[in-house]
């Protein structure tokens, strides 16, 4: 049993409480009890206790849209001031030499950064397959994640139009859709458990309207759809993906994928920057969702997601950090400070509130990637808890509302506490499954191998 003791306030996804004790049995929640409580000392279980009584704690938050990769290729001078389009082109040519030991160990930092900012599930979307890799990419990045203990959901990614087709990667790190199509049936019958408690999930994810065919669509959205998988793509990320899609097939993005079948409850989109009103009345009554993700929309310049006009549409939202080389960061916590300030450049001060971002940041992100027992703290449901700590000198005069604290305050986003599936992963701000100096040492080192094999 793990005994969260005297938490301070604990927001549940729905309200806060104060004083309270959570009672952890294996990987569930099963009593949230006064603090003066103490009839699990007499349990019969061994036990563990965490002092809480400082902390705001909360349901872990949920990453929904990530590439681990380009914490490789993170703040490059050449691509600092680059929108979309030029940052992937000059990027695909060093991407092109990933390793596995450099997916191996940009997994790992990727999700610790995660983990030690209040993430317990995440997604990736690896869509780079380059020529020679020689090992499988989906157990690598599986293999990091049980190592750190997350909850994992990567996607199958894909692009099957290279340069030579019109596209923008080169020809090495693109497959031909035979080749995806039976890979991605490969890995859902190896990793994907549909279970309501699964570690693992998988997601079919070709990469975008212009990195792949018409067809490659289609088919990975049938294939989805019989084998009980969600999908997942980018989609109206920047003016340019318009425009490209208008001018190449006549039709905005979103018409494309409700051409392709590419749209329903089961699919959620990166980015969703420039939608019209029509297309968010076809977003809701579809049912799609949405990966907002404001640092990396930010950082490239490519617009502000109408993420308050969603809400208010009933639309599903939840947040991503976005790949580490366009946000450069994996921080959970501080991107949802800033998807609370950007959507008031847009809207006003009221156009969206703290409770509202620390929705799509939690429950929001676990109901899009299908983990219905996530996403919140309440008796029966899972435990993926992250617990932070208000006794510090960020938070000094901020108690009035502790949740609010999180967002508008603070300069150190680490939690003291990270909770996945009722395991201690971070404890005291230090992870519990792998050495901190290790990942940084070996991440530097790829990171440099990279850019050395890109300069030849």
């Amino acid at each position: 049993m793990l005994v969260l003791k005297n938490c301070y306030s604990i927001y549940t996804g729905t309200e806060i409480l104060y004083n309270k004790n959570i009672l952890i049995e294996n990987n569930i929640i099963t009593r949230i009890t006064d603090a003066s409580d103490k009839s699990w000392r007499d349990s019969g279980y061994a036990y563990e206790v965490i002092d809480c009584s400082a902390h705001i704690v909360i349901p872990g938050m949920v990453n929904t849209h990530h590439h681990f990769y380009q914490i490789l290729t993170r703040n490059l001078p050449e691509v600092q001031n680059a929108e979309l389009f030029d940052w992937l082109v000059y990027l695909y040519e060093i991407w092109k030499n990933l390793s596995p030991e450099a997916v191996y160990y940009s997994s790992l930092a990727a999700i610790a950064e995660l983990m030690k900012t209040g993430c317990t599930c995440t997604s990736d979307h690896l869509y780079l397959y380059p020529a020679g890799f020689g090992k499988d990419i989906m157990s690598i990045q599986f293999d990091a994640a049980q190592k750190l203990g997350i909850r994992f959901s990567p996607t199958r990614g894909s692009m099957s139009l290279s340069k030579k087709d019109g596209g923008l990667p080169p020809d090495s790190v693109v497959q031909s859709e035979d080749q995806i199509l039976k890979d991605s049936e490969r890995v859902i019958k190896a990793f994907h458990d549909p279970s309501p408690l699964a570690m693992n999930k998988i997601v079919l994810a070709p990469c975008s309207p212009f990195s792949v065919t018409g067809g490659l669509m289609k088919e990975s959205a049938s294939l989805a759809r019989s084998n009980g998988v969600r999908l997942h793509t980018h989609l109206a990320e920047t003016k340019d993906e318009n425009n490209f899609c208008v001018e190449k097939y006549g039709m905005r993005p979103l018409e494309l994928m409700q051409k392709y079948d590419f749209i329903g409850p089961d699919v959620f989109y990166a980015h969703g920057i420039h939608f019209n009103d029509q297309e968010l009345a076809l977003l809701k009554d579809s049912g799609c969702g949405i990966s907002h993700c404001p640092s990396s929309n930010m950082r490239l310049g490519s617009g502000i997601a109408r993420v308050s006009d969603m809400l208010k549409q009933g639309i599903k939202v939840s947040l991503a950090v976005d790949g580490s080389a366009s946000n450069d960061s994996s921080d959970m916590l501080g991107e949802a400070r800033n998807a609370l300030l950007l959507q008031r450049v847009l809207g006003g001060a009221g156009a969206i509130t703290v409770e509202q971002v620390m929705g799509m940041a939690t429950k929001g992100g676990a109901d899009i990637l299908g983990f219905t027992e996530c996403g919140e703290i309440a008796e029966g449901k899972a435990a993926d808890i992250a617990a932070f700590n208000l006794d510090h000198p960020g938070y000094a005069g901020s108690i009035t509302d502790p949740l609010a604290a999180l967002l508008f305050c603070g300069y150190n986003h680490e939690a003291d506490y990270t909770i996945v599936n009722g395991k201690v992963t971070v404890r005291n701000g230090h992870l519990t499954g792998f050495d901190h100096d290790q990942i940084v040492w070996e991440v530097d080192r790829f990171a440099a191998s990279l850019l050395k094999k890109a300069a030849k």
